[in-house]
């Protein structure tokens, strides 16, 4: 007889709230940088321009090699769901070693290289001085977030956000509290370090939380990240996910390209209103990641358990759950609209074009949570191949046209919102209807 599995209320959300500050708490770390350099005495302007390019170029590497979360927890999970979780153990060691010796390499040839990259960005004078600095010291934070975002990837397919949660918090705050010594400086101990002390901040949080994840993995779970041979023989199914998750995040990151690399060229308040907008919708992308990871963890293990008629009624929850999330996130931000840029900074000229756009960032809200939630339920399934290439598509032939089109119509920042949020609804309606097209029919068969 199959065992019955929880879906309920209570269940998600024991997932999806710690998960949903895990999701706050990760972008926290470049948010941060950009509030309280963004409030120095001195070039304040160049010096979030600055942060904005090169958190773009990182978060390309993080989205692009951070996948082994998603085929980790997709795999254990499954395991879990099928109660085989035994014939499991080696594959998250495994896993973890492959993407952080991967991520070595990554640094050892971009680090040289830090000025034609961003050059290729559009930066130049003065910000180009200051992302060059930023970036070789962030860049060395770099392998330890992978090899956290592994033991995250490794808690959730066994079915656990708490543990991962702790992690980030302390992170943060670690983060935060760094940040403002070594950015302002502490009269007498520590001077002031402004931009490269943001980087150091955020290199010690990183390291920080590695060391913690990895102790709470030996430590609360039956998973050892003590690497040994031969290779599982679930590695190469790990090592396709993610090589289709690669191209996809290819794919994702050629989208904030584009918007990075326009927004640069309007100008260093553009970029800097640019900036800060991308920070406050990737900020919400983690929050929905809450209710997405819930998804991505459950959807798994239903699916290794076959029970397609939970799965069905799963998909229909947090349908409902996200959507009224979005719209809670697009009130909050109407109701705090001018208080929230004024956390980042208060140059007269960035915040003019930052207000001038948010309202369609928050207008996307409730768009993005529904394809982020979908986007995880594929992750959860092992359906790589088809989000690969719904983003390639969508990408090509939705985004980039639309920024194209506007841009030429001298849209300028309007140009790049209205491309992503055209790109987000491309995405998540082809992902509903695949998904209840397909699970509707097994379900009616079990």
């Amino acid at each position: 007889m199959q065992k019955q599995q929880n879906i309920s209320f209570k269940y998600i959300n024991k997932l999806a709230i710690p998960a949903l500050i895990t999701g706050v708490a990760e972008p926290l770390l470049s948010t941060t940088d950009l509030a309280i350099v963004g409030n120095i005495q001195h070039n304040a302007t160049e010096n979030i321009a600055a942060i904005g390019i090169v958190g773009a170029f990182l978060s390309m590497l993080i989205w692009v090699f951070g996948q082994t979360r998603s085929g980790i927890s997709s795999i254990v999970s499954q395991y879990v769901g099928a109660n085989k979780l035994e014939n499991i153990k080696t594959l998250p060691a495994q896993a973890t070693v492959i993407i952080v010796v991967v991520s070595l390499f990554i640094l050892g040839i971009s680090y040289p290289f830090a000025k034609q990259i961003f050059q290729f960005y559009n930066a130049s004078g003065m910000v180009l001085d200051y992302a060059i600095s930023y970036y070789k010291i962030r860049v060395f934070g770099f392998p330890f977030t992978l090899l956290t975002i592994a033991v995250f990837g490794t808690f959730r397919g066994l079915q656990n956000t708490f543990y991962p949660m702790i992690i980030a918090i302390i992170g943060t705050l670690i983060n935060i509290v760094l940040d403002i010594a070594f950015v302002y400086g502490i009269e007498g101990y520590i001077s002031p370090m402004h931009i490269e002390g943001a980087a150091y901040a955020s290199v010690i949080a990183q390291i920080s939380m590695a060391i913690i994840s990895v102790i709470l993995l030996y430590k609360k779970t039956t998973i050892s990240l003590q690497f040994k041979m031969p290779l599982h023989e679930e590695i190469p199914r790990f090592i396709t996910m993610v090589l289709n998750l690669f191209v996809r995040t290819i794919a994702l990151n050629l989208a904030l390209y584009f918007g990075t690399s326009y927004a640069t060229s309007y100008g260093n308040e553009f970029i800097a209103a640019y900036t800060i907008g991308l920070n406050l919708w990737l900020m919400g992308a983690f929050i929905m990641d809450g209710y997405s990871s819930a998804g991505n963890i459950l959807s798994g293990k239903l699916l290794g358990a076959k029970d397609y008629n939970n799965l069905l009624k799963l998909s229909n929850r947090l349908i409902l759950y996200g959507f009224l999330q979005g719209v809670f996130l697009a009130i909050i931000g109407l109701l705090l609209y001018k208080p929230i840029g004024l956390l980042f900074t208060k140059e007269t000229t960035v915040l003019t074009e930052f207000y001038k756009v948010f309202w369609v960032i928050l207008l996307m809200q409730p768009f993005c949570s529904l394809a982020f939630i979908f986007d995880g339920m594929f992750k959860g399934l092992g359906e790589m191949k088809f989000l690969r290439n719904l983003l390639l598509t969508t990408t090509i032939f939705v985004f980039i046209p639309t920024l194209l089109l506007f841009d030429f119509l001298n849209y300028k920042l309007y140009a790049i919102w209205i491309a992503f949020f055209l790109w987000i609804i491309a995405r998540g309606v082809p992902l509903i209807f695949k998904f209840r097209s397909k699970f509707s029919s097994l379900a009616h068969k079990v």
